[in-house]
């Protein structure tokens, strides 16, 4: 395999090897007339077309082969939020190691000379934002950008990035990636049905559940819910027998932030049949049945019934606290993402290590209100994030910008950019060599039945200020509001936020 940087890997002889033999997705092949091909002797020149004109070849060495070279150079750029030895220090690792070396040897084996030249940062995430901004703005910046998706919305109403489609042409639907990348998982730098970029690993919230407090119970080692009511029935067997045990963890208040929304009101919300943004009708959604509903599971749950444990839900240690109640044995039921399962509970590293995480955690998907009422009719749903690249519309050199985020996003690259971690990446050919190669039950879990049905947050500016008042409002519940009061005092908030004509009642 030609790019393969085998001293970045770091991995065993079995990863080795099995990278060795994947295909490489931009082989060597001439795209016009000698570009790319080889020849016999060097600083031999020859007239060919290149990147869409007629130019002068170079016979020249790449990778100890002659080949056709068009020497004219081609500068490109990557921004990231991320800096070797700092913020997100292995994105930065891996952009500098494994993408540029790589992918210029690549490029050379094709007759392209390219210089790539990558600007990390390692700033808060909104002086990076209010940067970029500025920068595309001012149609200056880099070629590609690294961005949070729900940043995809804004800048795109803003003018500041534009579609796949009209930036590279229709050809970018060519691309071997899409197919490997499930529909869902798109949408995280998608924006009203329309790609803007390729979307860089992602995350699943499912629900955690402990088998011993489980068999206490009377519950099934496999439990998987089929409704909202099955999860409540569940946490009241776990009351009944367990009095000294959380029955039901899902996260309220604002102390929490953004963990409130993303792990436990945004995925009821979509098991109603309801977004928190309608990308078709473009209204936010105020006091609606579905807000109610998700209210109401709220005071199931931290009410009178007393499943939940409000004392976590307002202190600002509460998560953590919660995390390691789940970790001791004495929390039920826990809605979270992957990482509860790969970084707060993994037995080596976690924040809260499970030594028994693997025999006495268990793990269900998220069910609809009742079946077929989520989103898209689903009977199960979830929620995730991340993050991904789109391109700059004022990019010299389009073509070539693609064939770098293309690079990047190959199985290979995408392999490398793991770098033997088990964690969820936006390809599905390479979440299932992650999982199978390191028997992750939990995780293959997630990629199989979680990663197709899963939806993501409004990409837009107003986002934020909705969210928390999301959060105020399961706060209310659990400070002893009624589901009236708080859903009309959410609904009144809102409004003030987006506009009254912005918002959706029912």
């Amino acid at each position: 395999m030609r790019y393969l940087n085998r001293k970045f890997f770091g991995v065993g002889l079995v990863a080795a090897l099995f990278l060795a033999v994947l295909p490489t997705s931009n082989a060597a092949t001439a795209t016009s007339a000698g570009l790319g091909t080889s020849c016999s002797k060097e600083k031999a020149t020859t007239k060919g077309v290149s990147l869409g004109k007629s130019v002068t070849l170079t016979c020249k060495k790449a990778s100890g082969q002659l080949i056709w070279t068009d020497t004219r150079v081609v500068n490109l750029s990557v921004i990231a939020n991320a800096i070797k030895g700092g913020k997100n220090s292995s994105n930065a690792i891996w952009l500098q190691d494994y993408v540029i070396p790589n992918y210029t040897a690549d490029a050379a084996l094709r007759g392209y000379t390219v210089n790539v030249r990558f600007t990390g940062q390692g700033v808060a995430d909104e002086a990076y934002k209010s940067g970029i901004a500025l920068d595309l703005k001012a149609k200056t910046g880099a070629d590609i950008m690294n961005i949070d998706g729900i940043w995809v919305g804004e800048f795109a109403d803003a003018g500041y990035i534009q579609p796949l489609s009209k930036v590279v042409g229709a050809s970018y639907t060519k691309w071997e990636g899409w197919s490997q990348i499930n529909t869902a998982v798109q949408d995280l730098m998608s924006y009203n049905g329309t790609r803007y970029g390729i979307p860089q690993g992602t995350d699943g919230r499912i629900l955690y559940f402990n088998k011993k407090i489980f068999a206490a119970a009377g519950l099934p080692s496999d439990w998987q819910p089929n409704s909202w009511a099955d999860i409540l029935a569940a946490a009241k067997k776990i009351k009944d027998t367990q009095p000294d045990v959380t029955p039901l963890q899902i996260n309220a208040g604002t102390q929490m932030g953004e963990a409130t929304t993303m792990q436990g009101a945004l995925p009821l919300l979509v098991g109603t049949g309801e977004r928190i943004y309608d990308p078709t009708t473009k209204k936010w959604a105020g006091n609606t049945s579905g807000i109610r509903k998700v209210l109401q599971f709220y005071s199931d749950v931290y009410g009178s019934k007393g499943y939940g444990n409000p004392t976590w839900q307002l202190t600002a240690t509460g998560r953590d606290d919660s995390f390691q109640g789940f970790a001791d044995g004495k929390v039920g039921i826990l809605g979270e993402g992957d990482y509860g399962w790969r970084g707060v509970w993994n037995p080596a590293t976690g924040n809260h290590k499970m030594a028994t995480r693997n025999a006495d955690i268990g793990f269900a998907k998220i069910p609809a209100y009742t079946p077929g009422a989520g989103i898209r009719g689903q009977n199960f749903v979830s929620m995730s994030g991340g993050g991904g690249y789109v391109l700059n519309p004022g990019t010299k050199n389009a073509a070539m910008t693609w064939d770098l985020l293309k690079f990047m996003n190959n199985r290979e690259s995408i392999q490398a950019s793991l770098n033997g971690a088990v964690k969820i990446s936006q390809r599905n050919d390479v979440n299932n060599y992650i999982t199978s190669a390191n028997a992750d039950t939990c995780i293959d879990f997630i990629v199989k039945n979680v990663m197709p049905i899963t939806a993501y947050r409004p990409g837009l500016a107003l986002y934020p200020a909705v969210s928390t008042e999301f959060q105020k409002a399961t706060e209310a519940i659990v400070n002893g509001k009624s589901v009236a009061e708080a859903a009309a005092a959410y609904e009144s908030a809102v409004k003030g936020i987006v506009g009254s004509g912005n918002v959706k009642s029912s």
